[in-house]
């Protein structure tokens, strides 16, 4: 179910308030498999090629040999390649995403950015990733964050909407769990924490605060919006700890592809290995 959003409405910014780390983050067997399905394997190199897309979309339709039905949730690469992984993803329930929005600073025209986003929706993407303008959030600007946000819902139409809040740049939680409340109530499906470019990417501490906004919306609106790390999740480890961070503060029903995603080029082996291999 796609967010619809809601009017801008200062009472749920103030409300929000971020969550902290549990102290104890409990790993479970069956969450390395959980976190393979909810992958976006992710190429954003200034080298890909069509090939090396198409290569990628391959394996993310089929990483464990032995377990056919097992595939990613996404392959995310530049807009550029989208009809490529689109053609590669054809028919196999494996979503095509994109960056736009002027990624990764955010710092083009409205327009442009807008146009961007129409444009990517149009090639054939099924989600799109957009960063906000990070100044916004830093200065309290919370009603232009919220009208460029659902302009980019407009532009959007029917595809899924992530937004990119760059949690290492906004720092204090407070900030972040406000910045994510904002973008949902513009109607983002997805909150996510990096855009893998920044200096300090995707923390279990801003992952708390993100995850407090997304509780808080769910309470006030009943829309079941998402969580999306991003950017230095490399290990099995770390993906297990972001499932264990999703379950002690939203709740199992949270953990799954449609409000749980983790954006990551290397972790794919990682999870292989951990599931037994591909052969």
């Amino acid at each position: 179910m796609r967010n619809p959003g809601v009017p801008f409405d200062e009472s749920l910014l103030r409300l929000s308030q971020p969550l902290g780390v549990p102290e104890r983050l409990a790993h479970r067997p069956e969450d390395a498999s959980m976190a393979l399905r909810c992958l976006d394997l992710t190429t954003l190199s200034a080298t890909d090629t069509e090939e090396d897309v198409r290569r990628l979309c391959a394996r993310g339709v089929r990483p464990l040999l032995y377990r056919p039905s097992e595939r990613v949730a996404a392959v995310c690469v530049y807009p550029e390649l989208v009809p490529t992984a689109r053609e590669a993803l054809g028919g196999t329930g494996v979503s095509v995403a994109t960056v736009a929005a002027a990624f990764p600073h955010g710092q083009s025209l409205l327009r442009s950015r807008v146009a961007e986003v129409e444009h990517v929706r149009e090639l054939g993407a099924d989600e799109i990733d957009v960063v906000i303008r990070r100044p916004l959030a830093l200065q309290g600007r919370w009603r232009e964050l919220y009208d460029e946000v659902r302009a980019f819902r407009v532009a959007a139409e029917g595809c899924c909407l992530k937004t990119i809040l760059a949690t290492g740049e906004l720092a204090e939680p407070a900030v972040i769990a406000r910045a994510a409340i904002v973008c949902l109530m513009a109607g983002a499906d997805f909150v996510k924490t990096s855009t893998g470019k920044e200096t300090v990417n995707a923390t279990l501490e801003a992952g708390a605060a993100l995850c407090g906004a997304i509780r808080d919306y769910r309470q006030a609106t009943g829309v079941s919006a998402g969580l999306k790390p991003a950017g230095g999740v490399r290990t099995t480890a770390q993906a297990l700890d972001w499932c264990a961070l999703v379950r002690a503060t939203l709740g199992e029903a949270a953990l799954g592809p449609s409000t749980f995603r983790i954006g990551a080029s290397g972790l794919l082996d990682e999870l292989i290995d951990a599931l037994g291999g591909d052969d």
